[in-house]
């Protein structure tokens, strides 16, 4: 995704008294890429959308780590997803790409998966750093993502639609038009039941995680934008109070797609969480 490249395609939780084992899990292969050298980063993108949300982080992510990028389970050039696929197979999938202690940089769905991450494998965890994530959603906020899925599962094009403009403000969208297209082009390219599949597990899975939060103990940050009517600042704060020693960051005058919108405050953001943080010119 992104302007300057068309897409590639082609080739939960478990009980409330302890962490979900995604080890256990069958997992499929995920297409991905790797770049760079330094201590092992892995980008996981959102719903809809995939690996190449993270084309505009990538350069500086790359100078300072050796990035994995996927696409998740259902995504891009990965394998499709099954009705009822599991948040706890979605991290699993990633598990096995990983050999050792990684920065788990995940965006929305994302964030869920390196939470699953941090709970079932805490060995690959070497810190966290969740990007506009949903948590610990209040009941009118589980109506709302309730609708919008019921959109999708109607009307797949309304719903892609609905979304960009969700994510993008007029302005923005007036100051770089060839982005909001990309995005609203990334979502109809889905796979329906793949996406369907998957956005079942980012509008429930964050109540399976909401309990056994306490129990991650990689270093974790919570970051998302100022104007996010989705993955709200409130959100990010409920996730930084909830994990130990979590930390929250609100990027102002920003909405979702942080990785797009503001990616150079973003992997300063990344960096310094990392403990790679360099100073540009």
């Amino acid at each position: 995704m992104g302007t300057a490249r068309a897409l590639d395609r082609g080739s939960g939780a478990g009980g409330l008294d302890r962490p979900p084992r995604a080890q256990a899990l069958a997992s499929v292969a995920l297409s991905h890429e790797t770049h760079g050298e330094g201590p092992g980063l892995v980008l996981l993108h959102g719903v809809g959308l995939d690996r190449h949300l993270w084309d505009r982080c990538l350069p500086r992510l790359a100078a300072r780590h050796r990035v994995t990028l996927v696409d998740l389970r259902g995504h891009g050039a990965s394998p499709a997803a099954a009705a009822g696929v599991s948040l706890a197979e979605l991290a699993a999938d990633v598990a096995a790409l990983l050999d050792g202690p990684t920065h788990l940089v995940g965006f929305s769905l994302g964030a869920l998966v390196a939470q699953q991450l941090g709970l079932a494998r805490p060995e690959l965890a070497a810190s966290l750093t969740l990007v506009s994530s949903v948590a610990g959603r209040t009941e009118e906020e589980r109506v709302a993502v309730a609708r919008r899925r019921e959109l999708a599962a109607r009307d797949f094009g309304a719903s892609a639609w609905a979304a960009v403009d969700r994510w993008f403000s007029p302005g923005r969208r007036a100051q770089e038009p060839g982005l909001a297209q990309d995005v609203l082009d990334t979502l109809l390219a889905n796979d329906r039941a793949s996406y369907l599949a998957c956005y079942d597990v980012f509008a429930t899975a964050d109540a399976g995680l909401w309990p056994l939060l306490p129990r991650i103990g990689a270093p974790t940050l919570a970051v998302t934008g100022a104007d996010d009517p989705g993955s709200t600042p409130e959100m990010s704060r409920r996730l930084a109070g909830r994990i130990p020693g979590g930390r929250a960051v609100i990027v102002p005058g920003a909405r979702h797609l942080l990785p797009l919108e503001s990616p150079e405050g973003l992997t300063d953001v990344i960096l310094s969480h990392t403990g790679q943080e360099c100073h540009r010119p």
